[in-house]
C-alpha cells in the first residue's frame, strides 16, 4: 500500500489494508503550504469494532509467543525506521510543520523506545520469595492484558505512538492505534513498515477517525486499556469515559511551563535554550517554555537578550535546513494563538515582540506566528494560566527563589518546570520542591530517555503510570501473585 498525496487513507486491520466505510473525511493539508496531502476517513464504531475483533482473536497467540520472539520483530523494526528514517522525518515536517531538525530528533525517540521495550525478557522478570511458610513458596508473575489502544495527538504524529505501543506488543498485548486526523500519513507509513517487519496479523491495527472514532475504542468492552495525550480537557474526558468501562487509562494533558531564571545564570546559553523551549516545534509540544519567570537582576539582561533571540528566529517551511520554526497546525491554531496574544494585551500585557499577521514569502497560505515575547503578565488574568500552545513566551518577575518556586506551585498544571542556575543548593531546593513530573537544571525541554517515564503531575496527567520504560511495562501487564505448596505426600517420588 502505498500513499500518494491525493490518496484517501485506508486503515489497518487484521494485516491488511482496508478502504474505509465512512463517507465522510477531512483534509489532511501541509501547515506551510495549505496544500492537500490526502484525506482520512472519519471510522465508524464498526470498523472500531473490526479492528478490536482482529486484536482479540489474535491475542492468544501472541501471549504464548515467547518473548524473546516477541522482540525480534521490535528489532527488526527498529533496523527499518533507521533506514526509512529520512523519509519518515520528510513526511512529519510536512504534516506537521516543524523543522526537519526537530522531525529527525523525533524519529531518534521514536527508535529509544523501540530499544528499552526489546529489553521486555528483563523487564518482564518477576519476584520469586522461598518458604514465606513451612514448605510454601510465593511468586509474583506479569501477564498482558489483552487488547490496548492508543489515542494520538498531532503534535508528534511518530514519537508519542512509540511511548506506548512497543512495550504493549513486547508484552505480549495486541494494539489499536488511532492516529491524529491532522497528521496521519506518519503512522500509516509506520505501519508499512510494521507489516514488512512480519508482524502476525491482528497484533497491530490502525483506524482512522476523530471524536467518533474514540468513544468507540473507550466504549469497547473488549479493550483493556488507553493511552492518550493531548489537551487537559480531552484527557479528563478520556479519563472518566475510560475508567467508567473499566479500563486502565493514562492521559497526558496540558502544560503552562514555567522557567526560572536566577541572576546567576549564563546569558548566552541560558537564552539559547529558553528560546529554543518557548520557539522550538512551534511552541507546539507539551513541554515547551510558556512562561519565564526571572529573579531580581536577571531581569533586564535575560529581557533584552530574548527580545533578541525572538526577532532573529528564521521561519519558514520546515524542509529548509537553515529553517529554526515552522508554522502552527491549522489556520484555526493560528487564528488562536494570535486571539489570545492580543487577549494578553487587553490584560495589560506589553508586547515586546508581537509575532501576529506573519508572512512568509513564497509561503502565503502557511499557518504562521513569529516568536513572540510579552511581558508585564496580569498576574490574575486569563494568559498566565491558559496554555496557549504557539509560539508566546510570557515573562514574569520575582524578588527571590521562594517566590519563584510558590508561583510554579500555585498553577493548574504540572508537566514541567525548568531553573537556570549555577548554584547548587538552589537547583537542589528547586529539584525538591517543585511540583511537577518533569524537572530540568539548566536544561530548557526535560524530555526524559526512554528508559525513565515520561511524567506529569495534577491538571498535566490523569493515571498512575506512565508511558515509557518501566512504568509502561507495569502498564500493560496484569501482575498475578501465587502462593504454593508441594507437601511430600502428595508428590509422586521417582
Amino acid at each position: 500500500m502505498t500513499t500518494t498525496q491525493t490518496a484517501r487513507l485506508r486503515n489497518f486491520i487484521d494485516g491488511e489494508w482496508r478502504d474505509s466505510m465512512a463517507t465522510e473525511g477531512l483534509d489532511v493539508i501541509n501547515p506551510a503550504t495549505g496544500d492537500v496531502l490526502g484525506r482520512v476517513p472519519l471510522s465508524s464504531a464498526a470498523e472500531v469494532d473490526a479492528a478490536v475483533q482482529a486484536a482479540g482473536k489474535a491475542f492468544p497467540g501472541w501471549r504464548r509467543t515467547p518473548v524473546t520472539e516477541r522482540v525480534q520483530f521490535l528489532f527488526k523494526l527498529k533496523a527499518l525506521l533507521q533506514q526509512h528514517g529520512e523519509e519518515l522525518a520528510r513526511t512529519i515536517t510536512t504534516e506537521c510543520g516543524k523543522t526537519i531538525t526537530e522531525s529527525r530528533g523525533e524519529l531518534q525517540r521514536m527508535i529509544e523506545n523501540v530499544e528499552v521495550a526489546c529489553g521486555a525478557p528483563i523487564l518482564l522478570q518477576g519476584d520469586f520469595s522461598e518458604d514465606i511458610a513451612n514448605g510454601v513458596d510465593e511468586f509474583m508473575i506479569r501477564q498482558p492484558l489483552g487488547v490496548c489502544a492508543c489515542i494520538c495527538p498531532f503534535n508528534f504524529p511518530g514519537m508519542i505512538p512509540f511511548w506506548f505501543m512497543p512495550y504493549a506488543i513486547a508484552c505480549g498485548n495486541t494494539y489499536v492505534v488511532k492516529p491524529s486526523e491532522k497528521v496521519p500519513l506518519t503512522m500509516q507509513r509506520i505501519a508499512e513498515l510494521i507489516e514488512q517487519a512480519g508482524l502476525p496479523k491482528g497484533v497491530f491495527n490502525l483506524v482512522n477517525g476523530t471524536s467518533e472514532t474514540v468513544d468507540a475504542i473507550l466504549d469497547h468492552p473488549d479493550i483493556k486499556a488507553v493511552s492518550f495525550v493531548g489537551s487537559t480537557p480531552v484527557a479528563k474526558h478520556v479519563y472518566a469515559r475510560a475508567a467508567a468501562n473499566g479500563k486502565r487509562a493514562q492521559c497526558q494533558g496540558g502544560a503552562k511551563n514555567p522557567i526560572i531564571i536566577l541572576p546567576d545564570a549564563d546569558l548566552e546559553t541560558t537564552t539559547r535554550i529558553t528560546a529554543d523551549s518557548g520557539y522550538g516545534c512551534a511552541g507546539q509540544r507539551c513541554l515547551a517554555a510558556s512562561l519565564v519567570v526571572m529573579v531580581g537582576d536577571a531581569r533586564k539582561p535575560f529581557t533584552d537578550a530574548l527580545a533578541e533571540a525572538a526577532r532573529s528566529r528564521v521561519m519558514g517551511h520546515g524542509l529548509d535546513e537553515k529553517v529554526q520554526m515552522g508554522p502552527v497546525i491549522s489556520p484555526q491554531s493560528k487564528a488562536r494563538v494570535e486571539t489570545l496574544i492580543g487577549k494578553a494585551m487587553q490584560e495589560g500585557a506589553t508586547p515586546i515582540v508581537d509575532g501576529r499577521n506573519a508572512a512568509v514569502s513564497g509561503f502565503e497560505r502557511g499557518n504562521f506566528v513569529r516568536p513572540t515575547l510579552l511581558d508585564n503578565l496580569n498576574p490574575n488574568g486569563e494568559i498566565i494560566r491558559t496554555e496557549i500552545f504557539g509560539p508566546v513566551l510570557g515573562l514574569v518577575h520575582m524578588k527571590t527563589i521562594d517566590e519563584a518556586i510558590a508561583f510554579v506551585n500555585s498553577g493548574a498544571y504540572g508537566n514541567m518546570a525548568c531553573i537556570f542556575t549555577t548554584s547548587g543548593a538552589n537547583a537542589r531546593k528547586f529539584r525538591c520542591e517543585a511540583e511537577v513530573g518533569n524537572v530540568g537544571i539548566n536544561i530548557g525541554v526535560a524530555a526524559p530517555m526512554a528508559f525513565f517515564p515520561f511524567s506529569g503531575a495534577r491538571e498535566s496527567f490523569f493515571g498512575d503510570l506512565h508511558g515509557q520504560g518501566r512504568h509502561a511495562i507495569e502498564f500493560f501487564t496484569q501482575t498475578k501473585v501465587v502462593v504454593e505448596r508441594w507437601p511430600k505426600e502428595w508428590t509422586r517420588q521417582f
